[in-house]
């Protein structure tokens, strides 16, 4: 990278392309601590993305724009950088060169991104992200056909990883595939008396569930398993393959403990994990993950091969199944099966909870985000018609919505634990359901789950025949009202709702 909008980019020295034991320490000594298990803990000044303050351009900045990066770049000749070149995807033809700038005081970032991508392949960039930790003003400003992302008064690692993400998607729909926000495994069980592989992809905002039910065994048997592929994004092609981004997990550590997600616990464990924003007691090194005094957005990158279950590759063959995880907490059951233009509706409804990833003061409240992807670039219609194409190219393909909040409300309420979902999607794969139709959604509500109590998400249980009929149609005209807004949405999507 020469310049920047005609500025020249001419930082005082490039640490170019140092080792991670070279980070490693460099990290160490800028305020990091080892911990109990002998991996290595960071803490920042930022704790979750700068959603709000993020900002796509997709023609030239205006003329402020252009006077903030020339500042930043003044600012950079007389500050050391780090270089750090990387490679995401696996799959040839698809593979992009990333590279990460960061000036040299904040090594911890260049450490967690670099072990997130591939060894680099020693081409020039597609993508480039240059961040600016200690500038005063908070801005993301994201340029697309450029391939280029700066970050500026952020020293959160969350934010260099998506900014690569979000470039990738956007050039995955330029090649007419689409770039989603979801994770991906294989269950491999018996149907009937044959073992078979099925592929599951998991549509979910950060915090809604994706990474506990992606990274999970099923408490399956042997020859019966799971495979882990993916956690985050994955590249879906028209043919229904899921292509992988990423060779490891950026984890929440929020109540991590053995008994509910042996898999990441133990992955955390590892002496290649990285903390960030753990409490670690000092002196001891001493991890809780239960304390949420520096934030509920606690994280750790992991390592792929330190999660059992993995294996070399990241792709998926095929998606067979694809699940959109919310959190209702009202009349939504456990599971419901959907139309290939329901699945389309569901994908642009992205009905979930913001969570502390996002933006911690709004945790909690509901909201949408088309895709359960907040890196869409471009039309949201586009996108929405995309993914029906995909489905409609690919019969095969069967889409659920997976509720992970409560029946009944929070309070008096039943809610849909761990176990429940995680028996569901068991279920799905051996193709156990005992289905409905229900008429006025227009989807299939399960009679019944080997291994799941329906009574218990009876929603007339916990409201009266005419509460339900008045939630019915609010949450109906609200979906329907949130589909109005995209006028180039392929209209056999809006239709399937309001059969």
């Amino acid at each position: 990278m020469r310049e920047i909008f005609g500025k020249a980019f001419q930082p005082r020295k490039i640490i170019d392309n140092p080792t991670e034991e070279n980070l490693r320490q460099r990290a160490l000594e800028q305020g990091g601590a080892i911990t109990q298990f002998g991996n290595l803990s960071v803490t920042t000044r930022v704790r979750h993305r700068m959603a709000r303050l993020t900002e796509v351009i997709m023609d030239r900045p205006d003329p402020e724009d252009v006077a903030l990066i020339h500042q930043v770049l003044d600012y950079l000749k007389g500050q050391e950088v780090i270089m750090l070149d990387r490679t995401m995807c696996a799959t040839p033809g698809y593979q992009r060169s990333c590279r990460l700038y960061v000036t040299a005081e904040y090594a911890r970032l260049p450490l967690m991104w670099g072990n997130t991508l591939f060894p680099p392949e020693g081409k020039e960039p597609d993508f480039v992200a240059l961040t600016v930790p200690e500038w005063p003003e908070k801005r993301v400003l994201v340029f697309p056909e450029r391939g280029l992302t700066l970050i500026l008064g952020s020293d959160y690692k969350g934010e260099n990883k998506k900014a690569m993400l979000r470039q990738v998607m956007y050039w995955a729909k330029k090649e007419g595939c689409l770039g989603v926000h979801a994770a991906s495994k294989i269950l491999r069980v018996y149907r009937g008396d044959r073992l078979r592989d099925f592929g599951f992809l998991l549509f979910g905002l950060s915090g809604t569930g994706k990474t506990s039910l992606s990274c999970h065994s099923h408490w399956l048997h042997p020859p019966e398993t799971v495979v882990i592929r993916q956690d985050d994004v994955v590249i879906l092609r028209p043919d229904g393959g899921a292509l992988g981004t990423e060779d490891s997990f950026y984890i929440k550590t929020e109540g991590l403990e053995p008994d509910s997600q042996p898999l990441l616990y133990a992955a955390a464990l590892s002496p290649r994990a990285i903390l960030e924003n753990v409490r670690v007691e000092p002196g001891t090194g001493r991890v809780d993950f239960f304390d949420t005094t520096l934030t509920s957005n606690g994280r750790a990158m992991v390592k792929r091969r330190d999660i059992a279950f993995t294996d070399n590759q990241i792709d998926l063959g095929r998606a067979d199944f694809i699940l959109f995880i919310t959190r209702r907490h009202d009349i939504l059951p456990p599971i419901v099966r959907l139309t290939p233009e329901w699945a389309a509706a569901a994908f642009m409804l992205g009905e979930s909870v913001e969570t502390s990833a996002g933006d911690p003061s709004e945790a909690g409240r509901s909201l949408r985000v088309v895709g359960t992807n907040p890196f869409i670039i471009g039309s949201y219609a586009e996108e929405g018609n995309m993914f029906l194409s995909i489905l409609r190219r690919n019969p095969g393909i069967q889409c659920f919505i997976l509720n992970t909040g409560h029946v009944g409300g929070t309070v008096r309420g039943q809610k849909i634990t761990l176990k429940d979902s995680i028996k569901i999607m068991e279920m799905i794969a051996r193709d156990r359901i005992e289905w409905q139709r229900d008429d006025f959604w227009g989807y299939e509500v399960p009679l019944e789950i080997p291994g799941v109590d329906l009574d218990r998400f009876e929603a007339k249980n916990y409201y009266s025949g005419e509460q339900l009929e008045q939630i019915s149609m609010a949450l109906k005209k609200e979906r329907l009202s949130w589909l109005a807004q995209f006028p180039h949405l392929d209209q056999d999507i809006v239709t399937a709702i309001k059969p």
